[in-house]
């Protein structure tokens, strides 16, 4: 079972799709059209029924083409049943100094949720990898522009409520990466398996970051 996350294959493209209750008979597939779009990195959250077999199940078929992961850790014991099925990386919701210390004890990447400028620097003292910055569609770009000013060595992930419209305004505000879930990853398409149509959508995501580095670059 491969469990080392790949930091070159997250940052080609620094998106990590979230899947909350999604059919598990369709996963594979979507991982795989999900991977064929040029999207690296997948999270499969805790409180998913069975969230703990599909993880290992997609870390053991797609666990060199994508990193897996696991998110809404909000617990050690969450994080042990996330690590015993293989999971590459941890996100939660929360900062808790528990789970974060021991990922970092563990070197296993860890993206926890945080709210107000003292969350998301005590989360990033205690080892964060990038810190989720949660929910941030009632924050807006402005916010991680504004943190950004005083802690810009800080790796923020918006997280909650992004589209493909409002990217370009998070990473001109300076995020480094994103967390995204039904946005991405429309359940009607899943559920249909319309994976011609899936893999289109994945990659207009892929192209809105790629021009955005053409921009800056």
């Amino acid at each position: 079972m491969n469990q080392t996350f790949s930091q070159p294959l997250f940052e080609k493209v620094p998106i990590v799709g979230i899947l909350r209750n999604y059919p598990d008979q369709h996963m594979q597939r979507l991982a795989e059209s999900y991977a064929q779009a040029g999207l690296t990195t997948l999270e499969i959250t805790m409180n998913t029924p069975g969230a703990a077999k599909t993880i290992a199940s997609l870390v053991k078929k797609m666990g060199k083409q994508l990193n897996i992961g696991a998110g809404t850790v909000c617990s050690l014991k969450d994080l042990e049943q996330a690590l015993d099925a293989g999971a590459q990386f941890v996100v939660t919701p929360i900062t808790d100094d528990a789970v974060i210390e021991e990922c970092v004890a563990n070197k296993i990447p860890i993206f926890p949720g945080a709210f107000t400028p003292s969350e998301i620097y005590k989360a990033w003292s205690l080892g964060a990898s990038m810190v989720k910055v949660f929910p941030a569609s009632k924050l807006g770009p402005d916010y991680i522009k504004e943190v950004n000013a005083p802690l810009n060595q800080i790796k923020l992930m918006p997280t909650g409520g992004i589209s493909l419209d409002s990217m370009l305004g998070f990473l001109r505000a300076g995020a480094k990466g994103f967390g995204i879930g039904s946005q991405l990853i429309p359940k009607q398409l899943v559920e249909n398996g319309d994976w011609i149509a899936l893999t289109a959508h994945f990659s207009e995501f892929v192209k809105k970051y790629n021009g955005f580095l053409n921009e800056n670059h």
